[in-house]
C-alpha cells in the first residue's frame, strides 16, 4: 500500500473507499481513529496481545484487524458500519 488509506494507485478498492469514509465519519463524531500498517508501525501490532495472537495463528490472513477500545471486533476483513456501531454502543456521539 502506498499510502495510509490505500486509496492510491490505478484502481481504487471500493471496500477501502468505504472504510476510509467510515473513518472520516467517526473522526467527525469526535472519536479517535487510528489506522496502522504492519510494515510502517509494527509497535501498534506488538502492543496488543490479541492482535499478535491472531497474526501468529493466521499470518497475513488475519489482516485487516479492527479493535475498539483495545478489543478486537473483527479480523480478516474490514468492518461494516453496523459492526462498528455495535462496538461503539454506549460511546457518546
Amino acid at each position: 500500500m502506498c499510502c495510509s488509506t490505500g486509496l492510491c494507485g490505478p484502481a481504487i478498492d471500493q471496500t477501502l473507499l468505504d472504510t476510509n469514509e467510515l473513518v472520516v465519519t467517526l473522526k467527525a463524531r469526535g472519536l479517535r481513529v487510528e489506522r496502522y500498517q504492519m510494515a510502517s508501525a509494527p509497535q501498534a501490532f506488538i502492543g496488543n496481545a490479541e492482535v499478535m495472537r491472531l497474526v501468529r495463528a493466521h499470518n497475513m490472513d488475519a489482516l485487516p484487524i479492527t479493535a475498539v477500545r483495545g478489543t478486537v471486533i473483527k479480523s480478516g476483513g474490514y468492518p461494516t458500519v453496523v459492526e462498528i456501531e455495535k462496538a461503539l454502543e454506549g460511546v457518546p456521539a
